[in-house]
């Protein structure tokens, strides 16, 4: 007996990827390891029932939740700890070390915070993904409504951060008309849908090549507060260090890797947890061969060189 797939919409699932044979990529400047620190600044843009939503938004590092019936203020003032001091606390830490980073930014956050969105126009050195119009479930829109906000979020981006975005992520996972949307609107290099992979691919999408640059739910500062998770920033940086470690050595031996860290301004802009952190950022630069870029960057650097190193 063999399985079949079932021919049901959304992208064909693939067991195999580039297999025993990985690509010897040639990163910029000679990196054995490209990361890419991607900042998810949601706060603002979550569900709340000041924003007409009719329920409370969870995630808020309190254990425990209300009935959608009452509002929930200590939820809301931990999203805002994350937009009033803890996005500014990362912006410091990225303007000390000069490093490039990806901002997974819903579009309804950053038009709350025009300070964020002047820094982002300064500094040079941010790449704009966009995670959305708002932070929101976008399999349980129709493909009208994701279009509708697809076309909304870009709009936004390019009226207050002076960049279109050319990257998408969506909340948790993408619809299965998520990809398609993409491609048909134009203007997207990649996105980053997708957990299965230490390297961009291409996908095909109605007959058109796609970039996806995949992202990771196991480097990434949710573990803080989901069960099983991070017992504390010490955690962090250990997981951390040790992927950095072997994904450098992977590279090392012919193999250039790269490596995804999430980060949210509300859970790694607490101070403890910056401080682990900056241990990590540090730690990194001290191999010299280790480059924080954006994934527009890394997106760009593929599609102008694939072809070198995917043989």
């Amino acid at each position: 007996m063999h399985l079949v797939d079932q021919d049901i919409p959304g992208p064909k699932r693939d067991f195999v990827g580039y297999g025993r044979r990985p690509p010897r990529v040639v990163w910029p400047e000679g990196a054995r390891l490209v990361v890419s620190l991607c900042i998810n600044h949601e706060e603002g843009s979550e569900y709340s029932k000041p924003a007409g939503d009719g329920r409370n938004e969870g995630l808020a590092e309190l254990n425990r939740a209300f009935g959608p019936e009452y509002r929930d203020l200590a939820a809301e003032s931990v999203y805002e700890y994350g937009s009033r001091a803890g996005v500014f606390r990362l912006m410091r830490l990225f303007d000390e070390y000069g490093i490039e980073t990806t901002w997974f930014a819903a579009a309804v956050a950053l038009e709350r915070n025009p300070e964020v969105c002047e820094w982002i126009r300064e500094t040079g050195r941010v790449e704009v993904c966009s995670h959305g119009w708002r932070w929101s479930e976008h399999w349980l829109l129709s493909r009208e409504e994701e279009a509708e906000r697809i076309r909304w979020a870009v709009e936004s981006f390019q009226r207050t951060c002076g960049q279109r975005p050319v990257g998408w992520y969506c909340r948790y996972g993408p619809s299965v008309n998520t990809r398609e949307l993409l491609v048909e609107e134009g203007g997207f290099l990649y996105d980053s849908d997708a957990y299965n992979d230490d390297l961009p691919y291409f996908s095909e999408v109605n007959g058109k090549r796609h970039l996806v640059i995949p992202y990771s739910f196991t480097y990434n500062d949710g573990r803080y507060v989901l069960a099983q998770g991070f017992g504390g920033p010490s955690d962090f940086f250990d997981l951390c260090r040790r992927g950095l470690d072997e994904l450098r050595l992977e590279g090392q031996r012919g193999f250039p890797r790269m490596m995804s860290i999430g980060l949210h301004p509300r859970w790694a802009g607490q101070a403890g947890r910056a401080s682990a952190l900056r241990e990590l950022i540090e730690y990194a630069l001290g191999k010299g061969d280790v480059l924080f870029t954006t994934r527009k960057r890394i997106a760009e650097w593929w599609l102008t060189h694939h072809h070198e190193f995917e043989r």
